[in-house]
């Protein structure tokens, strides 16, 4: 694990480079974006076998940008992992498959529902050979539901969990807007976490477990509060309320109640925008003594917590005025000096320039992973992110080092599976 001078002396630093993931193994079977579910995974330390078909996995074609003839997106997600071509067709290639789990702790499958069973590799096969195996399936909808065989791709579970919806296009048609997406980032961070669950209970058990997780369910897993706002919301209105601070009125869900706020709200600054989030009147009490306005609290000191100032346009208006005078950085510089809930706002584009940024999140060099990625977020205390420990594969590169590797195959071996087509015609 890659590790700064500076960070090593902090407390909670490890003396051992050990990644914290060593002795994982995992076998993964994934088409385009599902293979997320193992990639952090892979950057803390776990070995991550990417099985796939001699053709390769058509991820490195799709989505932009393309870097070098590869997409951006299979840099990402596979980074760190290796890779080996089978044939799963063929029964020798099948056989090698099922080789690899036994010496594994959990099989990733990244497909459609039941991708690996009708390749007579489904879980009660692997079972047999490894009843210590955890296996995951990350699919678009599950493996129940009246849309489990529906293709998808990864904007349709943000559609289908209500987090996205269409803005007006040309000639006024529907749109997808710009917008983070959830389905597709939630649902392997979900699964990493069951998957990991998963090996724990087998490793104090000995029994293994059949694991699966939706991106459309996750995606509305993620936004939970809204949705279960909207549940809460169809009991009377004498059981469920709104804040004291808004004299119990109900807001809208989520951020769509703070449409009206104001001692919540964004404003602009001489240089961009700001943040402010004074919700408790101690921030409050904090921003109008530093900022010289005494009389904006005097007037509205407000209620104790959660406390917007909904809809008040004038005193909107004055806070609009105050803060034009400072830049961006000088107003968070006020909020770090006076105890003030202030951020900057930035975009996908700005946000590398953020000092904050760039001191928790450095760039893992294009030189390592053929394009500039960020790191996993989670650390050891004390220490650098986890870096990938290598750029992500070509289709097959790594196939005779992991036979001969965790399988103990000789050249000769080897050279059978080549002949016999179950590493492919061009292995």
């Amino acid at each position: 694990m890659r590790q700064s001078d500076e960070a090593s002396t902090l407390p909670g630093a490890r003396s051992s480079g050990e990644t914290l993931l060593a002795g994982l193994r995992i076998v993964e079977c994934s088409m385009l974006g599902p293979g997320a579910v193992s990639t952090p995974l892979a950057d803390l330390g776990a070995e991550v076998i990417k099985v796939e078909p001699p053709s390769g996995d058509y991820i490195r074609k799709m989505s932009w940008p393309i870097v070098d003839g590869v997409s951006l997106l299979h840099l990402h997600v596979n980074r760190g992992k290796r890779s080996i071509a089978l044939d799963l067709a063929n029964p020798a290639a099948r056989d090698v498959f099922l080789e690899l789990v036994a010496e594994a702790d959990a099989v990733v499958e990244a497909m459609r529902p039941g991708g690996l069973e009708r390749r007579g590799l489904g879980y009660d096969r692997l079972r047999a050979i490894n009843p210590r195996i955890v296996m995951l399936s990350i699919t678009g909808y599950g493996m129940t539901g009246p849309y489990r065989d529906l293709p998808s791709h990864g904007i349709a579970y943000d559609a289908w969990a209500g987090t996205v919806a269409p803005v007006p296009g040309p000639e006024g048609m529907p749109s997808i807007p710009d917008h983070t997406s959830i389905g597709i980032t939630a649902g392997p961070l979900f699964g990493a976490t069951a998957l990991l669950a998963g090996v724990l209970n087998a490793r104090q058990t000995g029994e293994g477990c059949y694991l699966e997780v939706a991106q459309s369910d996750a995606a509305a897993a993620f936004d939970w509060l809204r949705s279960e706002t909207h549940r809460a919301y169809l009991r009377p209105e004498a059981e469920v309320t709104g804040n004291s601070a808004d004299d119990y009125e109900r807001r809208p869900p989520g951020t769509g109640g703070m449409l009206d706020g104001v001692r919540y709200q964004f404003y602009p600054s001489s240089d961009g925008h700001v943040l402010f989030m004074a919700s408790e009147r101690k921030f409050w009490r904090n921003f109008c003594a530093a900022a010289g306005r005494e009389d904006l609290f005097e007037a509205r000191p407000g209620a104790m917590l959660a406390d917007h100032a909904r809809g008040d346009l004038t005193l909107r208006r004055e806070l609009s005025a105050i803060f034009r005078l400072r830049s961006t950085a000088e107003w968070v510089e006020f909020g770090l000096e006076h105890d003030v809930p202030i951020g900057p706002v930035n975009t996908p584009d700005s946000i590398a320039e953020d000092p904050q940024f760039a001191d928790r999140l450095p760039w893992q060099s294009a030189s390592r992973l053929s394009a500039e990625q960020l790191p996993f977020p989670a650390r050891v205390v004390g220490e650098a992110p986890p870096a990938a420990a290598a750029a992500a594969p070509t289709p097959g590169e790594h196939g005779e080092a992991i036979l001969r590797d965790v399988l103990g195959y000789t050249d000769d071996r080897i050279a059978e599976l080549r002949e016999s087509g179950a590493l492919g015609s061009d292995s």
